[in-house]
């Protein structure tokens, strides 16, 4: 008896954590990579950017402001994205 109520309290432990997590991911919005051009230089870059766009999307629509470090990454990705910018504009001299 003991044991068969060990397995019922068990499910209902993880059906209540799959109906808890399940429709965060499936809420999640997430970008389609961009086919690049066949002569791209730097391919990777590009993706680097096109994900730091969509990091940046997610936290601009985040819920909570983690005690201001949310801003400070906003602003983190910011500068990467202006500096991978300058990477492809230096590579094009």
């Amino acid at each position: 008896m003991r044991k068969k109520l060990m397995i019922i309290v068990s499910s209902v432990a993880v059906a209540g954590a799959l109906m808890l997590a399940v429709p965060a991911v499936l809420s999640q919005t997430t970008v389609p990579p961009v086919p690049a051009p066949h002569s791209e230089h730097h391919p990777a870059i590009r993706r680097a950017i096109l994900a730091l766009n969509a990091a940046k999307f997610d936290m601009e629509h985040a819920n909570h402001d983690f005690g201001g470090h949310r801003v400070a990454a906003l602003a983190a990705c910011d500068a990467a994205i202006a500096q991978l910018q300058q990477a492809l504009q230096y590579d094009q001299q």
